[in-house]
C-alpha cells in the first residue's frame, strides 16, 4: 500500500510541476475529442484526390458537411455525410479563390470567390441560383465587392456580405439579391473596419463581424448601427452561432501571430453570447467554423485539413492502437 502511495504522490507532483509552465485554458479546458481528417479518412473521394488548403466548412441539418477548398486535386466544393462518406461535388474552374462557405434556411449553398470578386448562391446538388459581384473586376458599388469574405443570414431571407479583403464595409440585400445598404470604411473607430473576416446573426437580429485585423468583433443592429464590441478575444478567423445562441469563435491572440503562423496555433472558445465572457477554450488550427446539429464543431484549415471535434474526452487508447 505504501509502495501504492508513493507512487501516486509521485505521478501527481510530477504532473504538477510539468504543468506549472503552462498557460491555463481560458475558461477551462473544453471537454471535445477530435478526427484530424474528417472527408480523408476513411478515404472514399475519387481516386487522386484530396484537400488543398480548406478554407471553410459548414454543415446542413441532416449533418451533411460542405467543404470549400482550393487543391487542384478535387472540386472546390465536397460534400460529405456525417461519416465523412463522400457524396458529391462540383465546381471545377468557377472561382478565383475560394473563401467563406454558408448553407441558408433553404439549404442552399452561398459562396464568397475573393480571387473573383463575388458572390453565388446554389443548391445542395450544385445548380448555379444566382450570382453576385462582376467576375474579376473590384469595386465599391451596390453591384460590386472587393474580395469578398462571408454571408450572413435574416430570418427573412436578407443576408449580409462582408467585403472584405479589398473594401472595408458590410453590405446588406434582399433575399432575391436587391442593393439595401451598407455600413463601414476602413479605420480603427466603431463602424469602421480592417477586414471584415465573418460576419453572423443571432437570434435577436444583432450582427456580429470578426474585424479582424483590429483585433475585435464589434456588433451591430440590422441595419449597421453600432452596438458595442468584444476586444479580449483576439484576431478571430472564424465564428459561428447556432438556434441556441450559442457562439464558438476560432482565433489567434492577435493579428501579427495570425499573419505570422498562418492559421497555425489557433484557439477554440465557446463564448457567452450576452456578455462575450469566455465559457472555455482549446487549441486547434483554423480558417473557418461551424456549428453541426448534435453539438459538433468543424473547422476548416488552411493546413488542408477539416478538423471534427466531438462532445466527450477520450482517455484511452486511439483507434487502431494496441
Amino acid at each position: 500500500m505504501k509502495i501504492v502511495c508513493l507512487c501516486l504522490f509521485l505521478f501527481s507532483t510530477a504532473v504538477s510541476l510539468a504543468q506549472q509552465g503552462w498557460y491555463p485554458h481560458e475558461g477551462g479546458l473544453l471537454k471535445y475529442r477530435v478526427q484530424i481528417r474528417f472527408g480523408e479518412e476513411p478515404d472514399t473521394m475519387p481516386n487522386g484526390w484530396k484537400f488543398g488548403r480548406v478554407s471553410a466548412v459548414d454543415v446542413d441539418r441532416e449533418g451533411n458537411v460542405y467543404v470549400f477548398q482550393r487543391g487542384p486535386k478535387a472540386d472546390p466544393i465536397i460534400v460529405f455525410d456525417s461519416q465523412g462518406k463522400f457524396l458529391r461535388s462540383w465546381g471545377k474552374g468557377l472561382f478565383g479563390n475560394p473563401h467563406g462557405l454558408r448553407l441558408d434556411k433553404s439549404g442552399n449553398v452561398w459562396v464568397t470567390d475573393n480571387g473573383d470578386h463575388q458572390v453565388m448562391e446554389f443548391t445542395k446538388e450544385g445548380k448555379l441560383l444566382l450570382t453576385l459581384g462582376v467576375k474579376g473586376k473590384a469595386g465599391t458599388t451596390p453591384s460590386t465587392f472587393n474580395r469578398p469574405t462571408d454571408v450572413a443570414f435574416m430570418p427573412n431571407g436578407d443576408f449580409f456580405v462582408s467585403d472584405g479583403y479589398g473594401n472595408s464595409r458590410v453590405v446588406k440585400f434582399s433575399r432575391d439579391g436587391k442593393y439595401l445598404l451598407e455600413w463601414g470604411k476602413r479605420g480603427t473607430g466603431p463602424g469602421e473596419f480592417d477586414l471584415p473576416h465573418v460576419v453572423r446573426v443571432d437570434s435577436k437580429q444583432n450582427v456580429y463581424v470578426s474585424d479582424r485585423e483590429n483585433n475585435r468583433i464589434q456588433i451591430f443592429d440590422a441595419n449597421g448601427k453600432f452596438l458595442r464590441q468584444w476586444t479580449h478575444l483576439g484576431a478571430t478567423q472564424g465564428m459561428d452561432i447556432n438556434d441556441k445562441d450559442e457562439m464558438w469563435i476560432v482565433t489567434h491572440r492577435n493579428n501579427a501571430e495570425n499573419i505570422s503562423y498562418d492559421a497555425l496555433a489557433g484557439r477554440i472558445m465557446k463564448i457567452d453570447i450576452a456578455t462575450g465572457k469566455i465559457l472555455g477554450a482549446m487549441e486547434s488550427p483554423g480558417h473557418w467554423l461551424a456549428l453541426g446539429p448534435k453539438d459538433e464543431i468543424y473547422i476548416g484549415s488552411l493546413t488542408g485539413n477539416v478538423f471534427k471535434w466531438t462532445p466527450g474526452w477520450s482517455t484511452g487508447l486511439r483507434e487502431g492502437e494496441k
